[in-house]
This record gives C-alpha cells, sequence and structure tokens, in this order.
C-alpha cells in the first residue's frame, strides 16, 4: 500500500456525516470502534473512493456530534487497517490497496457454465445473413479491402439510427471500429497519457477501467449507487479536472440503471463547463426490454452544447451485445473534426476493421425483427434470471432492470469474492462486485448476467447456491492471484 496523496476530492464534515448515517451502533464505550466501522463500510460499498480526502477531526466532529477525540481514535483504527491515510500538512484520505479477482482459465467446457460474460449468442439470422453477403464480398474483393472511416452502407444505417434516437448525425459523423472496446480505447490514446486523470463511474465496466490503468492514466471513481449524483459528478470534475470521462448511460454496465433526460442535461452541461470530452458507452442502448429505444431519452451527446455533440462528446456503440459478441464491430459518433484527427493516427493500432463483418452488420441492421426479438429473447431470460434468484436467495436484493444483460445483486453478507472463487469449485464462473470497482471494496454485490439458454441459468443459479453454503459466515475476501474475464 502507498501513502502517497491520491487523486480524488474532498468530502465536506456535513456530507460524510449524511454518508454514515446513524452510526453509533453500540454503547458510549463503542464510539470509536463504531464510526471505524461506518466509514469502513462506506469505502466497501464504493461510496467513499480511495483518493476521498476526509474533513479535518475538528469539523467531523462538530458534524457527527462526537468528540474529536473519539474521531481521532477511529482515524487511528482505520489506518491501521489500511483505509485511511495521513500526512502532517495534507490531512487524511481514504485508501484502499487493490485486490485481485479470479483466476484465469481456459475456455468453460462440457459441464461448466460461464456465468462472467454478459453475452448472448448470435441472433439467427447470422447465418444467413453471411452467405447473402458473399456476393458483395466479391465484388470488392478486386479492391485493396481497406477502409479506414468504415464501409459507407454500414455507416450510413448507424447515423440513421442515431437521428431516429434525437441526434441528428450523418454517415461522415461516424467512425467504424473493431467494437466498443476498441473505440474507447482510441478515444483515451487521443485524450489522456501517463499521469492523466479519467473519470470513471464506480461500479463501471472492468475492461474500460483497465484500459486506462494501461494507458498509465490515473481512474477517478465517482459513485453510482440508486442513479447519477450530478453535484458529485461535478464536485470531482472541478477537484480533480480530468482529462476524460467515461460513462454509460443507458442501461449501466453492472447496475442496470438508465439515465433519465433531465439528468443528461445537467451532466452534459456540467461537462461542457468543466471542458470535459466524455466517452459515452452506448452498447447496451438498443437491448431496452420495454421497447425500441428510440422512444427512450436522446442520447448525451445530445446535450453537450451544439445538438450535434460539438466536441465534447463521443459516443461509441457495438454489435456485439445485439447481434453477436463474435461480430468485432464496433463505432465511434463525434465531431467530424475530432474523427479527422482519429483517423490520421489510427494507423499505429489497426489499419481498419474487416470488410466481412461490416457488409454482415450492414445486412442485419437493415432486417426489421432482428432486433425486436432479441429484445424479447434477453427480456425472457432476465425473467428466469429473476425467479431463480428469489428462489435461491430470498435474501438477496435488486433492482429488475429495464434493460441490459445483468442483474446488480446486493449480497446479504460481504462475500462476493469468496463466493465467486466457491463457485469455480461447483463448475460455475462469475464476476464479484470488486471485479467492477476502481480500488476493490463491493464485496457485498454481485453481477449475474442474463445471457444464457433458461435451462443454464437457472442451473448456474442452483450451483451458486450450492457455492454460498460453502463460504457463508466465513472470514474476509479472498485474493487470488488473477482476474476472471468479464464481458
Amino acid at each position: 500500500m502507498t501513502t502517497s496523496m491520491p487523486p480524488g476530492g474532498r468530502i465536506s464534515g456535513h456530507k460524510l456525516a449524511t454518508v454514515l448515517g446513524q452510526w453509533r451502533r453500540r454503547g458510549p464505550h463503542h464510539g470509536a470502534a463504531d464510526l471505524a466501522a461506518a466509514v469502513e463500510w462506506q469505502v466497501r460499498e464504493g461510496r467513499l473512493p480511495p483518493g476521498t480526502r476526509l474533513p479535518a477531526e475538528r469539523e467531523l466532529a462538530s458534524a457527527i456530534e462526537a468528540s474529536r477525540t473519539l474521531v481521532g481514535a477511529a482515524l487511528e483504527r482505520l489506518r491501521e487497517k489500511g483505509l485511511v491515510a495521513s500526512k502532517r500538512g495534507s490531512g487524511s484520505w481514504i485508501t484502499v490497496p487493490r485486490t485481485s479477482g479470479l483466476p484465469v482459465e481456459a475456455e468453460p467446457d462440457g459441464d461448466a457454465i460461464d456465468f462472467a460474460r454478459a453475452s448472448p449468442p448470435a441472433v439467427p439470422a447470422l447465418v444467413p445473413t453471411l452467405n447473402e453477403a458473399m456476393p458483395e464480398l466479391a465484388a470488392l474483393a478486386s479492391g485493396t479491402g481497406y477502409s479506414e472511416r468504415g464501409l459507407p452502407t454500414l455507416r450510413e444505417r448507424i447515423a440513421a439510427r442515431y437521428t431516429e434516437r434525437g441526434l441528428p448525425t450523418s454517415p461522415d459523423d461516424i467512425l467504424v471500429t473493431n467494437g466498443a472496446h476498441h473505440a474507447f480505447v482510441l478515444a483515451l490514446r487521443h485524450f489522456a497519457g501517463p499521469g492523466d486523470r479519467v473519470l470513471v463511474e464506480q461500479p463501471s465496466y472492468p475492461n474500460a477501467i483497465a484500459a486506462v490503468r494501461a494507458a498509465h492514466a490515473l481512474p477517478v471513481p465517482v459513485p453510482v449507487e440508486r442513479g447519477w449524483d450530478v453535484e458529485g459528478i461535478e464536485a470531482a470534475l472541478k477537484q480533480s479536472n480530468p482529462r476524460l470521462a467515461y460513462l454509460i448511460a443507458d442501461f449501466h454496465n453492472p447496475t442496470g440503471l438508465r439515465m433519465d433526460a433531465a439528468t443528461r442535461q445537467r451532466l452534459g452541461a456540467a461537462l461542457v463547463r468543466a471542458r470535459t470530452p466524455v466517452v459515452v458507452d452506448e452498447t447496451m442502448v438498443e437491448l431496452d426490454h420495454e421497447g425500441d429505444p428510440a422512444s427512450g431519452p436522446p442520447p448525451l451527446a445530445a446535450f453537450t452544447g451544439d445538438g450535434v455533440g460539438g466536441n465534447w462528446a463521443i459516443s461509441v456503440g457495438s454489435a456485439a451485445k445485439t447481434y453477436w459478441g463474435g461480430l468485432r464491430i464496433g463505432w465511434i459518433r463525434a465531431s467530424r473534426q475530432f474523427l479527422a484527427g482519429l483517423v490520421s493516427s489510427r494507423s499505429a493500432l489497426d489499419l481498419g476493421s474487416p470488410m466481412l463483418e461490416q457488409l454482415v452488420l450492414a445486412r442485419l441492421m437493415a432486417l426489421d425483427d432482428v432486433l425486436p426479438a432479441r429484445r424479447a429473447q434477453v427480456a425472457g431470460m432476465r425473467d428466469t434470471l429473476v425467479d431463480a434468484v428469489r428462489t435461491h436467495f430470498p435474501q438477496w436484493t435488486f433492482e429488475q432492470p429495464d434493460g441490459g444483460l445483468s442483474l446488480w445483486c446486493r449480497l446479504d453478507e460481504p462475500i462476493g469474492t469468496r463466493l465467486a472463487v466457491a463457485a469455480l469449485n461447483h463448475g460455475v464462473r462469475v464476476a464479484p462486485g470488486s471485479r467492477f470497482s476502481v480500488h476493490g471494496g463491493l464485496e457485498q454485490w454481485l453481477r449475474l448476467p442474463y445471457a444464457l439458454p433458461d435451462d443454464r441459468l437457472a442451473e448456474a443459479v442452483a450451483r451458486l447456491g450450492s457455492a454460498a453454503g460453502s463460504v457463508r459466515g466465513g472470514g474476509g475476501a479472498s485474493e487470488p492471484p488473477e482476474d476472471v474475464p468479464v464481458a
């Protein structure tokens, strides 16, 4: 663990008192222990992310109506646990050693169940569409096969979808990539370098957090629990001055939350004021269980200035969740000025996206019945998973999502990582909440995707129930050596 000052915002004594709530649990002789336990709980739940500067002892003591001696003793307990670091003249701040996730194993085979990837099987139309695209491929085969911006027909159909959702877009505003994650990495390389700060949600998509670290940038987490705290994000933008933000506004991975239009408007204005570009990951937007997402709130990019996204919003999307994970095609929707710079620098990473996959996706996007059928399919899988979880884990709580591919479950004990480790011995791989956190914690959370056939979903939850029986009432979180792959 390092005691160097990490990036992060300061929380006032009044705000911390509100976050802690009724922290006194026992008698007056246990006040310091109760206060330390309350702070530790908020850290583990991600509401006090590492880097958060704590109020001075006198300020906190006044806010929680306790003695300064009690506050000092509680902070000392937290320092002993490695949850708080202090430096004379700089105060105290939250710091949590980064923990690992789960062992990487081979692809599940036989009777093993991969319950970690939120990736449904291919839509039935994929193979017939592939066959139909072959004559078009033959016609293109006399050329070089390279297209820096992507197939014009595909860009037209992607642009039309944005326009239908309330964000006027032309094909010139689209760049085809090798998936949404590739799109994010391209934007990340453009805006951020070693030591730069990147604002991310907590929890968030693990591979995005890993990409920020791979760029030697510093992820700055902002908690997302029941929704987006715009005031908290505004404070983080002001105090951390990030070079880039990464947000998932539609059916957030892993929580399943969707940002309403009013919040998008406030957040878009805050990002523009702070002059912070934002990558908005829209991978899940088409998986609206209630119907066509064109009837939902406009993209966040519609609220960042000029109505065409300006230079502040970079929307990224993918075919992975809607059509198939093996169809490695995604896109960026951004200003033409930004895309021109990205195209000129892209050759350092790749020389464009594969033509056959683009031809297939363009044809799939022209079929009116594919996405409605996919939405109905995943909504049915969601209902199956909800029933199974309520049967085997009635003590767990979650909000049933209106879209996306996963349940974000609050466990009755902080056993997420230990449960995931035990589940491997029962033939099921699952991703604990700590995998979706910047600095670990979230041990009372588990992401359960609904991307498997009904019988496999039911079996996965049953096996998870057997695994849970072996870890209940145990000690702290396990720390296996490496990370389980998630999608």
